[in-house]
């Protein structure tokens, strides 16, 4: 007896019935984005890194659950490979029709991943970059579909030099941070404009200042900081409301390449609207990920 088809999405749009990937989803904002996602009726799927921390968030994702059960994949996204092996997991479901790109953190020294690219880069662009290419298909073929990446009101003070990508020459956490999330911006920027004419959009935004385990591998100064600002700092609920925006309201239908903050969309810096280091950074981002000469829109040519 052939398998029976699934159940297609509601018409307007809203996240009950359909799947969201979340990445980043132990903790802070990606645990209170997957826990409200899953309670206005999504079934959520939680890409975290360590199994003991993901499966305690799967448990209170599952509680909150008011249709599908949420389900757990291990990564550890700053593994080029391990992006590759979970999207290869991701891209078997039958659909996907929301990705969360949230995973991002804060180191306070420069330090390498394994393959060789500097920590803070590969995880908070390379990594959404990589799995985002790699889940296309899956999007396109479930849309109307939607990109939320997670950025940061820190990308006004980058200084993005695609020369030094990896800042050899010299290392700033917080510089470190505040590229990463300007390339973020550019990314979205950049795949609304590679997406156009499907019914797959991108946006990004801004959470807030968010009182999450953000910043506790950063330097002795930014964890003293974060201490003192604790009891101004927005909850993790606070911060994950733009990202359920962005994921489940109906307001953004077919809006695509925006920044957000508090659900409204705002107007980045100067350099996050720059087309052409959007397109040279995709350039920089396919060859550091290995997507060069794929084809699909990860392989279009990076002008025009």
């Amino acid at each position: 007896m052939p398998d029976p088809e699934p159940t297609p999405p509601p018409g307007p749009w809203s996240v009950d019935g359909r799947v969201c990937v979340v990445t980043g989803a132990s903790s802070g904002i990606g645990r209170a984005a997957s826990i409200g996602l899953a309670r206005l009726g999504a079934t959520v799927v939680l890409v975290c890194r360590d199994r003991g921390r993901g499966e305690a968030a799967l448990a209170d994702v599952a509680a909150a659950a008011t249709a599908g059960q949420p389900s757990l994949e291990l990564a550890d996204l700053t593994s080029l490979d391990q992006v590759r092996e979970v999207a290869g997991r991701l891209a078997e479901r039958d659909r996907i029709d929301v990705l969360v790109n949230n995973a991002g953190q804060v180191i306070g020294s420069r330090q390498l991943t394994a393959d060789g690219i500097e920590h803070t880069l590969a995880l908070n662009h390379l990594a959404p970059f990589l799995l985002t290419n790699l889940l296309l298909a899956r999007l396109e073929a479930s849309a109307p579909a939607r990109v939320v990446t997670v950025a940061s009101t820190a990308h006004h003070g980058a200084r993005l030099d695609l020369a030094d990508l990896q800042l050899e020459r010299r290392y700033l956490p917080m510089l470190a941070y505040a590229n990463s999330k300007l390339a973020n911006i550019l990314f979205t920027r950049e795949l609304a404009r590679r997406l156009d004419g499907t019914a797959v959009t991108a946006t990004c935004l801004h959470p807030g200042t968010v009182h999450t385990r953000f910043g506790q591998t950063g330097s002795t100064w930014l964890r003293l900081g974060l201490m003192v600002a604790g009891p101004f700092l927005r909850s993790p609920e606070s911060g994950a409301r733009t990202v359920i925006y962005l994921a489940a309201s109906p307001m953004v239908t077919g809006q695509s390449g925006g920044y957000y903050v508090s659900r409204k969309l705002r107007q980045p810096s100067a350099a996050a609207r720059d087309d052409d280091l959007a397109r040279r950074l995709w350039d920089a981002s396919a060859l550091l990920s290995g997507l060069t000469g794929l084809t699909g829109v990860a392989g279009q040519a990076g002008t025009g």
